[in-house]
């Protein structure tokens, strides 16, 4: 083989590896985020945590879900207790692990994972009903995990153990699903245990497939657009900037940009509508500005974000800086 050949595969190849290597482990290009404050300790009493696990941001309140206190607590910006509700138990305005949860016209949606439905109350904690029951049929649910509101009223909730997301009526009633009932799967339109959905400006759905390691984005006809998280987005896990180690929940920004809990991580990571990496939030420990398998993620009117840092016990707020 000719010299002029070899450098023009060695060029070739070199040129291919940049374009791997800008796509798989991609750099930080925004500024990165330090601690404001964090509040909560564990325990049980008003402003203590135990296993929190979601959050939701409506003006000046902060509402967090509690898997250990089976209730809901909401706090002011500045983690100051504001009053909490909700017990143990199957009843309505009583809760079984409340997971994320969504505030759209003056309500909040309650993803119950143990009760398998979705519970409304308005924002002073009084419960408006319940919709949906256990098992695998139209509008039922095993363990759901995230829910999002659109503007019309419609429901978009992650069906954990079904492997789908399931597009409900303002009342509950079913219209279609994404992913197939009960079937796992690592290819486009596919699940393995989604457990969180989010919209953006333009009606696309986002989804959190949690143990694909992945995100999927859909247009708002149901029809796959994309997926990023490691290799190809199927299912491989790791580190890297962009890739993740079970993504556990997603939100969008005021600004767009989307960011999802990167539990087995322990780190935000926050990427462009498009899937590209920006920057990542905080890394494994129990100081500020560290975190221990955050859950949830929720960003204010400001840009700030605030972390459901569950193995701590906590939620912390970050800024980015300037």
């Amino acid at each position: 083989m000719r010299v002029k050949e070899l450098v023009i595969i060695a060029t070739v190849a070199a040129a291919m590896f940049f374009l791997v290597s800008c796509s798989w482990f991609p750099s930080a290009i925004e500024p990165e985020y330090r601690s404001l404050l964090t509040w909560g300790t564990p325990g049980e009493g008003p402003g203590e945590l135990k296993e929190p696990i979601g959050i939701a941001i409506k003006d000046n309140e902060v509402f967090v879900s509690e898997g250990g206190n089976n209730r809901i607590q909401v706090f002011d910006r500045n983690g100051h207790f504001l009053r909490m509700f909700g017990q143990k138990g199957e009843g309505i305005g009583e809760l079984a692990r409340p997971m994320l949860r969504e505030t759209r016209n003056g309500k909040l949606y309650v993803a119950e994972y143990n009760n398998d439905r979705i519970q409304l109350f308005d924002l002073k904690a009084n419960p408006l009903g319940t919709m949906g029951s256990s098992g695998s049929g139209q509008g039922q649910f095993d363990s759901p995990g995230g829910v999002v509101v659109d503007k019309q009223g419609q429901l978009y909730v992650a069906d954990f153990f079904n492997h789908r997301v399931q597009l409900l009526e303002p009342d509950g009633k079913y219209i279609k699903q994404y992913g197939k009932t009960a079937e796992k799967g690592i290819w486009a339109g596919q699940f393995n245990y989604p457990t969180d959905v989010a919209l953006l400006s333009n009606g696309a759905l986002v989804v959190a497939d949690a143990y694909n390691d992945r995100i999927q984005v859909f247009a708002p006809d149901g029809s796959f657009l994309r997926k990023w998280g490691g290799p190809f987005a199927i299912d491989i896990h790791g580190s890297f900037s962009g890739w993740f180690k079970t993504a556990t929940a997603v939100t969008v920004g005021p600004e767009g940009n989307i960011f999802v809990a990167d539990f087995y991580n322990h780190r935000i990571q926050k990427f462009t509508p498009d899937g590209k990496f920006l920057v990542s939030i905080g890394y494994e420990g129990k100081e500020p500005g560290q975190l221990n398998f955050p859950t949830d993620v929720a960003i204010d009117s400001e840009g700030n974000v605030y972390v459901v840092d569950f193995g701590n016990n906590r939620i912390q707020k970050f800024q980015q800086i300037k």
